[in-house]
């Protein structure tokens, strides 16, 4: 069976050592308890949770999955106590506003914590990580009557909370829903239509569900302008906040998918339901982002979970399994063939999930800095630096990691060989488990024309410029230093080609507004490769640094060098082909009339 050890010293690694994030919090005001110390504190216990908890339940959740009869949900055996040792350990809270009952600390710990338990168990972490995403809403959009009566319980973890916006006949495009919201005489809504893919829409681990839902009121206009957001909860809360009477909210059933089994992924009817406005009317989107941003990191990190628990559970196995010989003779002269982690072939798979897990991580970290900085930075000069990086690292974050994770699952498989195929060993339930990650809160496509489209050319390249200074200032530091030049110079001449290839793909979309769809997933990818390009030049400084000045932990530091090579000569060439690719035009796809396609 699969397990999950938590990655610590990686993750101090990244943390302190990489991004300074001891600087970071005693930079932001609220954060001084934030030490090294405590830090250190919360990742162990959170680690004991994740991996004895948690880990055992994975494969556990995949096998039973989640029962429904007669619109209850029931979870998976051990799913509900589980989430009842979580919220005795006090984790909601941990990232949250005193004032509602949270812990205080900077939201970044919470990402890490999260990275963790995702890992360990990635249906299970859908229950309260959804939660997390309302959490932000409420306390940015709600009134303090609403905060009072949802956002404490959900910041205890006594109840959980979603966000309902794909309908049957629109998924990305919100623009087309047609779910309800009729005034009512004592200031609330009547909320009607149904809802599908909600995950942890229904189940059986809290005692109240507080749903977050895209509706139209009756003058709304029509498109996204006319779109408003509300709480529903399954259970109408008491005058002292208590669980009431049911409303008109139900579920009609759950799907049958191909992963993440232990996580209930229901359809939701909303009958005259009783909802409660978040926000102006018709800005729901505008508030919904504070929510979709959130979501969006948080499938981030299921692209690092995915690369990271294929590695740890395919490393062990290449390391003992046999199979031919050495191509440069016996290396296991006493046993009847070698241990298949000697053959390159493998150790290429095996580098690869490193790479993508060890940089993923990387990035998360980087973007929950500045999920920090938005939050607590104490100049808006410093929110909007920091905003500005957010915006332009989350799709890339979302898509590229997702995409990284699900390539590093199927190479976890291949090293196991047959034995990857069958359930026994997990391989396959990662990769399943993986696979919807390049899907929900919006496709790679998706998440490519945002990059591309709103985030670098309808900024006139203004997003982009201010990351490429980032990465020009880090190379630029590096001038004659030896060490550093087989990473710093291909790094430097990419970054320069990054907005010369940004510039000609704008010019020809200014002709044909194609050109922006043809190249965005190309240009995604692209920007990805040399985002943790930049990262892994940063972990190989510190690396040398540390080896330089001497250290017990020689094989640590030698093995990240060394990673970093491999990044940049075996990964990082892929971006000669997406240059190809993304100048190659809109011609060669859309040529073809819709109607002659042939089949």
């Amino acid at each position: 069976m699969a397990e999950y050890k938590a990655p610590l010293r990686d993750m101090q690694f990244i943390l302190n050592e990489v991004l300074e994030m001891d600087k970071h919090y005693q930079g932001l005001p609220g954060c001084e308890e934030a030490t090294p110390d405590m830090i250190a504190a919360i990742l162990e216990e959170g680690a004991k949770f994740a991996e004895r908890v948690l880990s055992p339940l994975n494969q556990i959740g995949d096998q039973q999955g989640c029962t429904f009869k007669d619109g209850t949900v029931t979870t998976p055996e051990g799913f509900k106590e589980a989430y009842q040792q979580f919220v005795e350990g006090g984790w909601p809270s941990l990232a949250h506003d005193p004032a509602h009952g949270g812990q205080g600390l900077p939201e970044s710990l919470g990402i890490v914590f999260n990275e963790m338990v995702g890992t360990a168990n990635w249906s299970w972490s859908m229950y309260p990580g959804l939660s997390h995403g309302a959490m932000n809403t409420l306390d940015a959009h709600g009134t303090d009557e609403q905060k009072h009566t949802y956002l404490t319980k959900l910041v205890s973890g006594e109840w959980t909370g979603t966000m309902c916006l794909t309908e049957a006949h629109c998924g990305t495009d919100l623009g087309m829903l047609r779910t309800k919201a009729e005034p009512a005489a004592d200031g609330s809504y009547r909320i009607s239509g149904t809802k599908i893919f909600i995950s942890a829409g229904e189940h059986d681990m809290a005692d109240n569900i507080v749903h977050i839902v895209l509706a139209r009121l009756p003058d709304a206009p029509a498109g996204t302008k006319g779109i408003s957001l509300f709480i529903v909860p399954k259970f109408l809360p008491t005058a002292d906040g208590s669980v009431g009477e049911r409303n008109g909210v139900s579920c009609g059933s759950i799907e049958h998918k191909m992963g993440i089994h232990g996580n209930a992924t229901c359809v939701m009817n909303f009958d005259g339901a009783t909802g409660f406005l978040i926000g102006p009317p018709n800005k729901g989107l505008n508030c919904m982002f504070t929510f979709m941003n959130t979501a969006r990191i948080g499938t981030a990190l299921q692209g690092l979970a995915h690369a990271e628990w294929g590695f740890q559970n395919s490393l062990p196995y290449a390391r003992d399994r046999l199979q031919m010989r050495s191509l440069t003779g016996p290396k296991n002269t006493e046993g009847a063939a070698d241990p298949i982690i000697v053959h390159p072939a493998v150790r290429n798979m095996l580098l690869t999930q490193k790479a993508f897990a060890e940089g993923g991580r990387a990035l998360i970290y980087l973007s929950a800095q500045q999920v920090d900085r938005t939050k607590l930075a104490t100049t808006d000069e410093e929110k909007k630096e920091a905003e500005d990086l957010l915006s332009l690292l989350t799709p890339i974050a979302k898509a590229f990691l997702t995409e990284a994770g699900f390539e590093s699952a199927n190479h976890a498989l291949q090293i196991y060989g047959g034995h990857g195929y069958i359930a026994e060993w997990g391989m396959e339930q990662n990769v399943r488990d993986s696979r919807i990650s390049t899907l929900y809160e919006g496709t790679t496509q998706i998440q490519a024309l945002d990059l591309l489209g709103r985030k670098v050319l309808m900024t006139q390249g203004e997003l982009l410029k201010r990351f490429t200074k980032i990465i020009h200032r880090f190379c630029k530091s590096h001038e004659g230093n030896d060490a550093m030049q087989a990473f710093v110079a291909p790094l430097a001449k990419l970054n320069q080609e990054w907005g010369d290839i940004t510039m000609k793909v704008g010019m020809k979309a200014m002709q044909d507004r194609e050109e922006v769809g043809a190249a965005a997933v190309d240009y995604l990818m692209y920007s990805g490769y040399i985002t943790l390009a930049w990262l892994w030049a940063r972990q190989a400084e510190v690396a040398q640094q540390k080896l330089a000045a001497g250290t017990n932990e020689e094989a640590f530091y030698k093995a990240k060098l060394v990673t970093a090579r491999f990044y940049f000569e075996r990964i990082l060439p892929r971006t000669r082909t997406l240059v190809e690719t993304m100048q190659s035009g809109a011609t060669n796809l859309m040529e073809l009339d819709a109607e002659d396609f042939a089949f």
